[in-house]
């Protein structure tokens, strides 16, 4: 019978060992860990406690319980010892706490015996088993027990640390799926493994389509930056010493259509023998790095343009006129003296400019809100125009009893003159030039249109940019900074409206912008 009876233990915990290794979920190999060890010592039920990483311990499996019972036997998890030698491992009370439990509960356990779960000299959990009759449990039964115990042991801890591992696989993938920059892995044979959503979003390609194939049929460039690609510098083996990375950069082409600059850094992973086992890319869009290069390099050639006129204007008339081997006479001093204002009003207007778009920059354009009739400020505006301009005609229609509205007449002025002197710039051939205003319900709208050259379709969404200048703009030379724009639909902004541009080429442009209307009091 005893040699039955070692036969069923050492089956139990061979069966008990091959299940470790045929699965990972903790709950299921604690449940068979706990059915085994009360079967073979003949008891009637069973529980297992962890510990959590608050120290406290809880029940994750039990046996011969129904789940409703399981709360009235935390007792049994209080004043557990820290000493995880078997020898010295005691519970103080637990007889008793049992006693309690079973009369509270009507169940007929009796006896109960309780072993440490151990790794590497940590106390990670306890096994409990409980018989419904008198009969202690023996020196022998403790020791078959530890031998589930050091079984349930391993399985908790190979089932923690395949948790651990799956909780970093997943937090990994979210880093990589929902990164800023694209995200690109590939193995030796630059096939792709990894495509994140960013790079999916740069490259026009869905992620599911992109994995499998090769890296140049996704990464195709119209324009490249640097001397090598990717394919090109690996050709003879990894290029850089030391596993250095690779930058490349260019215009991407998008499998949509069009182009997106991007920079992209490679670097090797290699095995112990060298060879080469992935490649990770980070591609990171540099559109707008280059947009600020280009608008950096366009307002030094604007302002320096834009300052070099006048300055060149104001200093030959001054050298005019101080000529001491000439005799002016009252016209043509006042001539010349009238350019001389006229030239540095246009400087201090450049400045004044200047340091809006700085203030805008920092969040503080000062504004003081007052009443306005922007009917009256457009017929103000208007003539001061018609004065500067013999091609143009310039008209004002506001419907009768336009309504008034909280701002600051002197920034709405500066958005005015900013539209009319575009019209009259960008309609270099004359024509007709309108100021007009209309309201709805909630707010009041004024358009200026002209007749001139229009705005490309391609080029009407940028318009209100920092220094943009439109292409017609440069190739004509029309003077400008590209800030006015700019500052006009920021005016309007900051008094809590919306400014917009409607435009056909070769046709003219109608620049709107609507304020909220006063509500009565």
């Amino acid at each position: 019978m005893l040699g039955d009876y070692r036969v069923r233990q050492r089956e139990y915990l061979l069966e008990i060992s091959r299940a470790l290794t045929a699965q990972l979920k903790l709950d299921e190999l604690l449940r068979m860990v706990l059915e085994a060890a009360a079967e073979i010592l003949a008891g009637q039920a069973g529980l297992i406690a962890l510990r959590e990483p608050d120290g406290r311990f809880s029940i994750r499996a039990s046996y011969g319980l129904p789940r409703a019972l399981l709360p009235y036997f935390t007792p049994l998890l209080t004043d557990i010892p820290d000493d995880a030698d078997l020898g010295r491992f005691r519970i103080p009370g637990l007889g008793e706490k049992l006693g309690r439990i079973a009369a509270q509960l009507g169940l007929r356990l009796q006896q109960v015996v309780a072993l440490p779960m151990v790794i590497k000299r940590e106390l990670i959990g306890v096994l409990f088993v409980f018989r419904a009759y008198g009969a202690r449990f023996t020196v022998n039964d403790r020791q078959i027990l530890a031998s589930f115990a050091d079984q349930a042991a391993i399985a908790v801890y190979n089932a923690q640390l395949y948790e651990r591992l799956l909780q970093e696989k997943r937090r990994l993938d979210a880093i990589l799926e929902y990164s800023a920059d694209g995200v690109l892995i590939l193995d030796g044979g630059l096939r792709i493994m990894v495509f994140n959503r960013a790079l999916s979003q740069m490259s026009g390609w869905p992620s599911y389509e992109a994995i499998g194939r090769l890296h140049d049929e996704v990464v195709r460039w119209a324009r490249l930056d640097t001397e090598l690609d990717l394919s090109s510098a690996i050709a003879g083996g990894w290029p850089l010493p030391s596993a250095a990375p690779l930058y490349v950069e260019g215009d991407m082409r998008r499998r949509t259509g069009g182009t997106v600059s991007v920079g992209i850094t490679y670097a090797p992973l290699f095995d112990r023998e060298g060879r080469l086992v992935n490649i990770i890319a980070n591609v990171r869009d540099i559109t707008r790095f280059r947009e600020a290069e280009e608008i950096k390099s366009t307002f030094i050639s604007v302002i320096s343009h834009e300052l070099k006129t006048p300055v060149a204007l104001i200093k030959g008339y001054a050298d005019t006129l101080l000529r001491e081997d000439a005799s002016w006479d009252p016209a043509v001093m006042r001539e010349s003296l009238t350019v001389i204002v006229e030239e540095a009003e246009r400087l201090n207007h450049l400045i004044d400019n200047l340091l809006d778009a700085s203030r805008l920059q920092a969040g503080a354009l000062p504004m003081e809100i007052d009443q306005v009739d922007l009917s009256a400020l457009a017929e103000r505006v208007a003539a001061r125009f018609r004065t500067q301009t013999q091609k143009h005609e310039i008209s004002v229609r506001f419907p009768p009893r336009f309504p008034v509205v909280d701002g600051d007449p002197r920034r709405l002025e500066q958005v005015l003159d900013n539209l009319v002197s575009n019209a009259i710039k960008y309609s270099p051939q004359g024509g007709r030039i309108e100021i007009r205003g209309r309201w709805t319900d909630d707010e009041v709208i004024v358009t200026v249109s002209d007749e001139g050259m229009g705005i490309p379709p391609a080029e009407q969404a940028r318009v209100f940019e920092r220094f943009f200048r439109g292409t017609r703009a440069r190739q004509q030379r029309v003077p400008g900074t590209g800030l006015g724009l700019y500052l006009s639909q920021a005016i309007v902004k900051a008094h809590g409206g919306r400014m917009w541009v409607e435009s056909t080429p070769g046709a003219g442009s109608a620049f709107s912008f609507a304020l909220p209307r006063r509500q009565p009091a």
